[in-house]
């Protein structure tokens, strides 16, 4: 949700409601910023995890 708020925030030009509703609708199409940073950060998880038995 913070993603979909902080998302809505940066499209300037338009009223806050209009930009969350386009972003909401985005999501909800599986495309859009904040589907883009979810699946920026699973992957980034799925390649941590290769590295976690490893002790520092």
């Amino acid at each position: 949700m913070r993603w979909l708020v902080d998302f809505a925030d940066a499209r300037k030009g338009i009223p806050m409601r209009e930009a969350l509703a386009a972003e909401i609708l985005e999501a909800y199409q599986g495309q859009g910023n904040a589907i883009r940073k979810r699946d920026e950060v699973h992957k980034m998880a799925q390649s941590n995890k290769a590295f976690a038995h490893f002790r520092w």
